[in-house]
This record gives structure tokens, sequence and C-alpha cells, in this order.
């Protein structure tokens, strides 16, 4: 008995899951110490929504993964209706923030559901992928076109209606996550190829696009004024205004004067407009400098390298939780990549959070369903592990 429940005692990921909760609420203890937050109690907050994540993520351990490869068409077919439900949604319950209708928002509480979605997405590629995988035993670059049509309809749906919000940093994050679910399925190189330098093409004529013509890409992309700003203060800081780039200013001041080991608790001295959560990096580096950012950095590879070796080693067992894992190892590295590259100045600046540290209850659940599922799929390895050498 006391080694089947052995099963579910994963100790790497508890361990990580421990050290990314610490630094995130000392994080946001620091952020909330500024002027700007007074009275606020984020660290509270947090507590609660990383409570309510564990519980959710122990909730799905009661479902095997065949039942959720089963569901996951119908789960991804829900986080959709309620994408198009945000969209016909009045604003008294789904308000429009800095231009975009991208929250519901209840008494005490709101919700993104593109969180969400990411996750039910991810779901229904992997479920797709190891389904197509199995039919098709032997690839052709006919098979392998098929795949790749059922990605990108896949992830299309989700992209469209959250364009229309609209929110094009977090739609290009699931073009990433699809990208990435393409390399990873095997799919021919020549197509892979096709694909890169399409998305070459496309990034490239949209940024082109944006700062040689701005007007126009607001019109035809949706990009509010703002977002273009946001695009051309990236690409040059010195043609900008101050206040332009205030945001990315305060960002590297911040970072810099941490120096090697930082301030240290309650001494942040440089604050943003969102220090605890787009600009939660900065925070960690004026407070406890180069080497605290280097821990975080090094968390990051560590759980994500976690992530890739689980799902090489699961996808014999189960070729579903295999891309599972890789889906949201694309998740996780999509977002730590944006958010730390946007406060170093390599990256433009979006509304994409630092996920299991930045403060916010729907990526913070979203991040724990998403760790969940990963979670189960460690669980049924581990349990196959131990038939297999029995």
């Amino acid at each position: 008995m006391s080694n089947k429940q052995s099963y579910y005692i994963q100790s790497d990921f508890i361990i990580l899951l421990t050290l990314f909760i610490c630094v995130s609420l000392i994080s946001i203890y620091n952020a909330q110490q500024l002027p700007q937050y007074d009275g606020e109690t984020f660290v509270l907050k947090q507590i609660t929504w990383f409570t309510a994540g564990i519980l959710m993520a122990g909730v799905i351990q009661f479902f095997d993964l065949d039942q959720l490869y089963k569901a996951s068409i119908f789960i991804y077919i829900v986080g959709v209706l309620v994408l198009i439900g945000l969209l016909m949604s009045p604003e008294s319950i789904a308000p429009i923030i800095k231009g975009q209708k991208s929250w519901f928002t209840l008494p005490g509480m709101s919700m993104q559901p593109a969180e969400f979605t990411k996750i039910t997405t991810v779901m229904l590629l992997a479920a797709a992928i190891s389904r197509h995988k199995q039919k098709y035993n032997i690839s052709s670059l006919k098979s392998d076109s098929l795949l790749f049509l059922k990605i990108v309809l896949i992830t299309a749906i989700p992209v469209i209606l959250i364009m229309y919000q609209p929110d094009f940093g977090t739609s290009m994050v699931y073009i990433f996550i699809a990208c990435m679910m393409v390399l990873l399925s095997g799919i021919d190189w020549k197509i892979i190829i096709g694909l890169i330098l399409a998305f070459t093409i496309i990034i490239g004529g949209v940024v082109g696009l944006t700062v040689k013509f701005p007007e126009v890409s607001q019109e035809l992309i949706g990009l509010e004024e703002y977002q273009v700003k946001r695009v051309t203060s990236w690409l040059d800081p010195s043609q900008e205004t101050t206040n332009d780039t205030f945001q990315f200013d305060r960002s590297i001041r911040a970072l810099g004067s941490g120096q090697l080991f930082g301030k240290g608790l309650s001494s942040l001295q440089v604050g943003t407009p969102d220090n605890h959560t787009d600009f939660i990096f900065s925070v960690i580096g004026e407070s406890f400098g180069f080497l605290g950012t280097a821990i975080v950095v090094f968390l990051y590879f560590l759980l994500l390298y976690k992530l890739v070796t689980l799902g090489l080693s699961s996808s014999q067992h189960t070729p579903f939780g295999a891309y599972l894992c890789l889906g949201f190892m694309s998740i996780l590295l999509i977002h730590a990549f944006q958010n730390i590259g946007m406060t170093i100045g390599i990256m433009p600046i979006t509304g994409i959070p630092l996920l299991l540290i930045s403060y916010g209850g729907s990526s913070v659940l979203a991040t724990m369903i998403g760790l969940g599922l990963v979670y189960r799929v460690a669980v049924e390895y581990s349990v196959q592990q131990d038939y297999l050498f029995k």
C-alpha cells in the first residue's frame, strides 16, 4: 500500500514547485512595499491562488491519461465557447481594459480565459498528434501535411478569437506553441523549413509594417497605438520619447541597480506600473541582484529539462502524455523567454507574465492545471516503470 502511494509523490516536481512558490511570494512581497501599492495584499491573494491551483492539480490526479485523452476535444470546445462568450458579453462583466476585451470581471475577482485555453489547446494538440501517429505508423509527405493542417486548425480557432479582443501578445504565444508542436511531432523537414520561412516573412512583414506605416498596421492587424509604440521603442529606443520607453528604462535601471547581490528585502527604490506582474523579474534583479536572477533562470532550466526528459521517457508508454509534457514545456519556455527578454530589452514589451512567479489569478490557476496534467504523466510513468521491473 505504501509503495502505491509513493507513485503520487513526485519529489522533483514538488521541490521545484515549492521553490517557485517561495520565489513568487518573496518577490511579490518586495514589490508591494513600493508606495504605489500602499495597502495592497498581493501576497495573501497569491497564496490563495496557489492553494486553489494545487487543489485543482490534485483533482486531476483522479483521472487517468486515457480519460483526459478522450475528454480533450470536449474540454477544448468549452474553452473556445468561453472565448466566444467573452467577445459577446456586455461590458458590465467583460470590460474593455487598455483597449482589450480579455477579462471577465466578477465580484471579487477577474478571469482571463485565454490563459486557460492555452492548456485546453495543448491538450487537443497532444491528442490529435498522438492519434495521428497511431493511425499513420509510417509517415509520408501527405500524412505529415495532414497533421500540419490539424495543428494549424486547432490553434487558429483560439488565435482568431483572441486577435478579436485584441491581444496580439497572447496570440503570438499560441502560434509559438503550435510551431513547437510541429517541430516536436516529427513532421517532414520540407514542411518545417517552409513553415520557418513563412513565419519569418510574416513576423518581418508585421514588424516592418508597424515601423514604417503604424497607422496602416493599426487598421489591418488591429494593434492599439500603445502596442505600436512598444514595438517601435523596442527597435529604436533613441527615437522615442521618455514616456514611450518609461517601462523599459525603469526595468533596466532596477536590474542594474541590483548589481551582484541586490539590495535585499524591502529595499526597492525603482518602480514600474506593473512591478508585481509583468515586471516581477526586475524586482528580483533589484532585490537579489544578478545572483538572484541567475537562480530564477536556473530554476526554469531545471523545470524545462524535467518536462523534456519526462516527455521523451514516456513517449513509448503514452504518446498523449509525452506531447502534453512537450506542449506545457512550450508554454513555460515562451513565457519565460518573452517576459525576461522584455525586461532586459531584447524583446518588445507585452503583457505576458512570468509563469509561476508573477502575480495573477488566471495565470497561476492555468499554470497549476498544466502542471497537474504533466504530474499525472509522471505518476503513470512511475507506475509503468515499476511494473516493468518487478
